[in-house]
């Protein structure tokens, strides 16, 4: 479950007229290359499901590439995460046990030429937001499987102001609006955490003799990009975790042993984000499959239902 995902992104004007790929190409360059150059610190806004938050956030390139930075939700429950060089450090409230794979921004390298193969990259035109003019990029999905992306691009930096996450129907999932940016960098007393961030730490996975998992079908493009040891999301046992991406959106797979316990299949969704468990059979107990990200609710279903377990002894 992420808080505020670089991979919430979504789209308007799907009719707008495509532009030559190398344009699209060199702002999702541009786009990549503000995140490891440019410090920052502003306010926005979130929107899913209905709901609205509003933010401050602060985000320093140091020396050698180093990146540090905080963000604080204003209103409701008090809320916080500090990341250091994309690693979530610490976190506040609900979101100690959801950001550690999520991305507060475009953290890891955009690779135009791979994703180019899932998305249509589409220059949509100029637009103003937070008082700054901004280049209108859509990523516009090639199948069924992921869901749309319009990028409102500071034409100054590159960084992204204005992000909106679009069903395959026109739905608008999620949204996140710069209302105030400033482009110099924050002082060091504001990237440093309050009292109630509590540290996050990833543990490996430790495999020695154990069932281990994958899976039969994925969507086109997704690949595994770690296998790792969570909190589940159903109860405080750490569990296996894969998580698989495209180069830009991640999901979740989660196995639980059951133990004899008594569970239902979930179907749910909230905004872009799904949360689809079902219950499979494996030679020494059944095990409860989780699958949690924002993809279509079809196409998580689908995942869920082909994890297969394979005996493997790892000395």
């Amino acid at each position: 479950m992420r808080f505020i995902p670089f991979g919430a992104l979504l789209l308007g004007s799907w009719l707008a007229l495509p532009v030559a790929a190398d344009e699209g190409a060199a702002l999702l360059q541009r786009l990549a290359d503000a995140e490891r150059t440019q410090s920052f610190q502003g306010t926005f806004v979130y929107e899913r499901n209905g709901s609205f938050s509003t933010h401050s956030v602060w985000h320093r390139v140091g020396e050698g590439g180093a990146l540090r930075e905080r963000l604080l939700q204003l209103d409701g429950s008090a809320q916080e995460v500090l990341r250091v060089d994309g690693q979530v450090q610490c976190a506040s409230g609900a979101l100690a046990d959801q950001l550690i794979d999520s991305q507060l921004w475009p953290t890891r390298a955009l690779d135009a030429e791979q994703l180019g193969e899932w998305y249509e990259l589409r220059v949509l035109g100029k637009s103003r937001v937070a008082g700054r003019a901004a280049s209108v990029l859509a990523l516009v999905p090639r199948d069924q499987h992921r869901y749309g992306i319009e990028l409102h691009l500071d034409q100054q930096t590159g960084l992204p102001l204005k992000s909106l996450l679009v069903s395959d129907k026109g739905q608008l999932l999620e949204r996140l609006q710069f209302t105030q940016l400033q482009t110099d960098t924050p002082a060091d007393s504001s990237l440093e955490p309050g009292a109630g961030c509590r540290p996050v730490r990833l543990q490996p996975m430790q495999v020695k003799a154990v069932e281990a998992w994958h899976s039969d079908w994925l969507p086109p493009g997704f690949s595994l990009n770690s296998v790792t040891q969570r909190r589940s999301p159903a109860s405080t046992e750490p569990v296996a975790c894969q998580v698989y991406g495209d180069g830009l959106v991640r999901f979740s797979v989660f196995m639980e042993p059951l133990r004899g316990a008594t569970v239902e299949d979930v179907r749910t969704q909230l905004g872009p984000t799904v949360v689809v468990s079902r219950r499979l059979k494996a030679d020494d107990g059944d095990v409860m499959v989780t699958v949690v990200g924002e993809i279509p609710l079809g196409t998580a279903e689908r995942v869920a239902l082909s994890m297969r377990s394979t005996a493997e002894v790892v000395p």
